[in-house]
C-alpha cells in the first residue's frame, strides 16, 4: 500500500483539516505522558534551509510521542555530493517510519515522495509552507472558532506562505484578500486554483478592511538577502501597522510565522500588540505536527487516553 504523504494542504480536505485541528488542540491541552504511538520510530528530518520552530517542533514531537528524530543536512550526506533524490529517497525509506523535508525546489519533495516507502511531508519549499498553515488555522479555531466564511488579508509578498494561505481558504471555506506590489505577486496557477476563493487589493489598507485575521511574512526570505534593498522599496507601503489593522475588525488577529522584522514588514505595536497571536501561533507547529504525524503514521489506530 503507498504511503499517505503530506506535501501539500490541498492533501486534506476539509473535514480531515477540521480534525486534525482539533485532534492539535486537545493535544496540547492534555499530554498523556504514557502515549507513546511512535515508540520505536524514527523521522528522518533533511534539511536544506535553516530552521529554528520546524527543527524544534518535530524533534520535540516526536519525543513526545516515544519515538526519535534524525537531523539530516547536505553537508553531511550525500545529498550535497550529488546523488539523485529518487536513490536518496529509495535508501532512506528503508531506514527510517517518516520523512520531513525542508528544502528549497517543490519538486526535490514531490520526487522524494515519488520514490519513498513511508509518508513525506513538506517542512518547508519555495512553493509552500503547509505545516505553518496547519499551526495557523490552529491558532484561529483556538482564538475565534472556525474560519469557515471569514476574510483573511494577506499583506506582502505572494510568497509560500501566500500560497499556502490560498490553499487553505480553497479547504477551509474562508476569502483570501491579498495586497502584494507588482512583481511580487502569487503564482498565476495557484491563484486561478482559488479563484473563488480570493481577491487582490492595491493597498494594504483596501486588503484589511474587515478582515478577521491579518497575516503578513518577511520581504526577503532565506535566499533573497541580495534583494534586501529592492525588496524594501517595493514593500514599503506594505506595512502591517496599527493604521492598517484599524481597517480590519475590532477584534481581528494578527499572525506573522516568524521570524520578524520589526519596522519593516510589521511594527511593533502591532506585533507586541494585544490582537498578535504570534507566540501561540509559534507553539502550534508542535501540536498540530503532532496531529499531523499521529495521521500519517497511526491513521485511525489511536489508542489514546486523549479520546476519551
Amino acid at each position: 500500500m503507498k504511503p499517505r504523504h503530506f506535501i501539500s494542504l490541498l492533501d486534506l480536505t476539509g473535514d480531515e483539516l477540521r480534525q486534525l485541528i482539533h485532534r492539535a488542540i486537545t493535544l496540547k491541552h492534555v499530554r498523556d505522558h504514557h502515549y507513546q504511538p511512535l515508540k520505536g520510530q524514527v523521522l528522518g528530518m533533511i534539511f536544506e534551509k535553516s530552521s529554528t520552530r520546524t527543527r524544534v517542533s518535530f524533534e520535540t514531537g516526536m519525543a513526545h510521542f516515544g519515538g526519535h528524530a534524525l537531523f539530516l543536512s547536505p553537508r553531511d550526506t550525500q545529498l550535497g555530493r550529488g546523488e539523485p533524490i529518487s536513490d536518496s529517497a529509495k535508501v532512506i525509506s528503508r531506514m527510517v517510519d517518516c520523512v520531513m523535508l525542508r528544502t528549497h525546489e517543490h519538486e526535490t519533495v514531490t520526487k522524494f515522495a515519488e520514490n519513498s516507502r513511508v509518508p513525506v511531508i513538506n517542512g518547508l519549499t519555495d512553493r509552500e509552507h503547509p505545516c505553518q498553515l496547519l499551526a495557523d488555522m490552529q491558532t484561529y479555531f483556538e482564538h475565534r472558532g472556525d474560519i469557515a466564511g471569514k476574510t483573511v488579508a494577506w499583506i506582502g509578498d505572494g510568497n509560500n506562505m501566500c500560497h499556502s494561505y490560498i490553499h487553505a481558504a480553497m479547504v477551509l471555506g474562508f476569502t483570501l484578500h491579498i495586497a502584494a506590489p507588482a512583481g511580487y505577486l502569487p503564482d498565476a496557477g495557484i491563484v486561478e486554483q482559488g479563484a473563488d476563493h480570493v481577491r487582490f487589493f492595491d493597498s494594504a489598507h483596501l486588503a484589511a478592511q474587515g478582515a478577521d485575521l491579518v497575516v503578513t511574512d518577511v520581504w526577503a526570505s532565506m535566499g533573497q538577502e541580495a534583494e534586501q534593498a529592492l525588496r524594501e522599496e517595493a514593500f514599503k507601503e506594505y506595512q502591517v501597522n496599527a493604521q492598517v489593522m484599524a481597517a480590519a475588525k475590532p477584534d481581528a488577529l494578527f499572525m506573522h510565522c516568524l521570524p520578524a522584522h520589526r519596522g519593516e514588514e510589521v511594527s511593533a505595536e502591532v506585533i507586541d500588540g494585544g490582537q498578535s497571536v504570534v507566540f501561540d501561533e509559534a507553539e502550534n507547529r508542535l501540536h498540530a505536527q503532532k496531529a499531523l504525524l499521529e495521521l500519517l503514521l497511526c491513521g485511525d489506530a489511536k489508542i489514546s487516553l486523549l479520546n476519551d
